[in-house]
């Protein structure tokens, strides 16, 4: 799998206006349905939000990867953004997050889901990647890190 198939600069924010969790799940799904307009954006921030009471999807050093299955639908959607702030987000190592890589896939595709989730979670671990994000000067240079990094793996 290919993330960066499903990523282009649109999708990409180098600086989130978000201070809070329920604010970054709506600025990243702003993101993703102004590029695709089909999206309801309600339904995704509701997938988002039930997702998150099972557990956060902040998996430390600073990075969150909210993700969830849409009902309809046969592909993959990826939205990303930074803040240099951080941004508590209820992570295992109780780090703030400065990090995010927004995952939809559909229900009935639960491989691609998972494969997705792992790429990205391969990708983010790495503390020179995620240095190299933190110090992008803008949505062009993060997408190609993450171009780089996505055609090693």
């Amino acid at each position: 799998m290919q993330l960066s198939k499903y990523l282009d600069e649109d999708l990409i924010e180098p600086e989130l206006k978000s201070t809070t969790k329920e604010e970054v799940l709506t600025e990243l799904t702003n993101i993703l349905t102004k590029k695709f307009p089909e999206l309801n954006r309600e339904e995704i921030i509701t997938i988002l939000k039930e997702r998150e009471k099972l557990g956060s999807t902040g998996i430390g050093n600073e990075v969150a990867i909210p993700h969830g299955k849409l009902k309809k639908g046969e592909d993959v959607y990826l939205a990303f953004g930074r803040t240099t702030k951080g941004i508590n987000f209820d992570s295992i190592d109780g780090k703030p997050v400065k990090i995010f890589l927004l995952l939809l896939a559909p229900e009935s595709r639960p491989t691609i889901h998972l494969q997705a989730l792992a790429k990205i979670s391969r990708i983010l671990k790495k503390q020179d990647v995620r240095e190299k994000i933190l110090n992008a000067k803008d949505a062009k240079e993060i997408f190609k890190i993450i171009e780089e990094e996505d055609s090693k793996l």
